[in-house]
C-alpha cells in the first residue's frame, strides 16, 4: 500500500487521538506529544478513541500525506501504553492496516523438524 523506504521509521501513537485534527493538528501532536519532526520521514500513526479508525502521516520528501481508514467490522489492535509511542516495521504496519493483530501473528506452516 505505501512505498516506504528502506530505512523509514514507523511509530503508533499510544493512547487515543482527536480524529478531527488534520495535518497541522497531527504534525504539532508529533512534535510536542512524541518529541519528533513530523519532517523526518517516518511514519506515524494515531487511533480514534473507538478503535476504528486510524490515521497515518508521512512526509515523502515532497509534502506531507495524510492516510485515513475506518473499519467497518472490529477495532484496530493498539498498544496499552496511555502515552509515548510504539515503534513497528513496515511488515506490521501493513498487518495494523489490514485489521490484523500485528503483535502476535499466528504462522500458518509449522517449520520442519530436523531429525
Amino acid at each position: 500500500m505505501l512505498d516506504l523506504p528502506p530505512n523509514t521509521r514507523v511509530w503508533i501513537a499510544s493512547g487515543h487521538t482527536d480524529m478531527r485534527k488534520g495535518f497541522d493538528g497531527l504534525a504539532a501532536l508529533v512534535q510536542t506529544a512524541l518529541t519528533d519532526n513530523p519532517y523526518s520521514g517516518h511514519v506515524f500513526v494515531f487511533r480514534g478513541k473507538r478503535g476504528d479508525m486510524i490515521k497515518v502521516l508521512w512526509f515523502d520528501g515532497q509534502g506531507l500525506l495524510l492516510l485515513s481508514k475506518r473499519l467497518e467490522r472490529g477495532r484496530f489492535v493498539w498498544p496499552q501504553a496511555t502515552s509515548g509511542a510504539v515503534s513497528l516495521t513496515p511488515a506490521q504496519l501493513s498487518m495494523l492496516l489490514e485489521g490484523i493483530d500485528w503483535r502476535m501473528p499466528a504462522r500458518t506452516w509449522q517449520p520442519e523438524m530436523v531429525v
